[in-house]
């Protein structure tokens, strides 16, 4: 008897059942709302944004089945574990559209680091969440240490965040000619 090998430590089709419920038609899993729904409460203070974008696998198709979660500083610069708000969140991508919104508040520069949010992306057929982060276009981002590090322009390019009126646009690449640059953590 010949048995098939089976993939194994990817995002398969169950990840949205335990990490996002709702997206899977399952209600009241967490008490009447997914893990990470909210990425800040409403009295948190800071500039309110909205950041939205797609997933692309490398021939430019739409990436239906990805889950992504966020995790930023506060507008003061504090991340949660250091007395800061939640400052994280989670998304599942629009299954049609392969869309992703989060309205968040723009974080603090710390230190030499630019304000940035990072991004962890998982999806069927990534053995590994991928990290990487979103920079904001027209914030002080010259000196950060990751964006010094890339000397591509074009590559460079693909941590920034567009603005868009009153929102940002921020398309992930999983591979391909234009793939967003993904850091080794």
């Amino acid at each position: 008897m010949t048995r098939l090998q089976s993939a194994s430590q990817t995002a398969g089709p169950y990840v949205h059942i335990g990490c996002t419920p709702s997206f899977a038609g399952l209600e009241n899993m967490y008490g009447g709302h997914d893990l990470g729904a909210e990425m800040f409460s409403s009295d948190t203070s800071g500039l309110l944004i909205t950041i939205k974008g797609r997933i692309f696998d490398g021939d430019g198709k739409p990436v239906t089945d990805a889950m992504l979660e966020f995790w930023q500083a506060d507008a003061s610069g504090q991340y949660a574990s250091q007395g800061g708000s939640q400052g994280w969140a989670r998304r599942a991508v629009d299954a049609e559209l392969a869309g992703y919104y989060l309205q968040t508040i723009l974080p603090a520069a710390i230190g030499e680091d630019a304000p940035h949010i990072k991004v962890w992306v998982v999806a069927r057929g990534i053995n590994l969440g991928l990290h990487t982060r979103i920079y904001f276009d027209g914030q002080a981002n010259a000196n950060d240490p990751v964006l010094t590090s890339i000397n591509d322009p074009v590559r460079k390019a693909t941590l920034i965040a567009i603005q868009d009126g009153e929102s940002y646009n921020f398309d992930i690449h999983l591979q391909g000619e234009n793939e967003t640059v993904f850091l080794n953590v």
